[in-house]
């Protein structure tokens, strides 16, 4: 990644690791859960809020750098469907 120390490089590249291999298909999980009308737990709960505490401590370190972007924005988006969604079974009773 140009323009990055190796150590910023360095954890960049194991946060995308773990998000592919960790947090993605947990949040995948849970977008299903809430798509077929389900409630979410508090543990699923305390999971998106470890994520956007996650995102947050690591936003100053994609700022200049465009090719996260994109990327950081879909997160945020697929976040959002889930909390909407959540928000929504909650309010229906589901």
């Amino acid at each position: 990644m140009p323009g990055l120390s190796k150590w910023d490089a360095g954890v960049i590249l194991a946060l995308l690791k773990r998000f592919e291999t960790q947090r993605l298909p947990t949040l995948l999980a849970l977008k299903e859960k809430v798509e077929n009308n389900h409630l979410l737990s508090d543990a699923d709960v305390e999971f998106l809020d470890r994520v956007i505490d996650d995102a947050a401590r690591t936003m100053p370190m994609t700022e200049g750098h465009p090719e996260l972007h994109n990327f950081c924005a879909r997160v945020v988006h697929l976040y959002d469907e889930i909390t909407a969604r959540a928000l929504k079974n909650e309010q229906s009773g589901s």
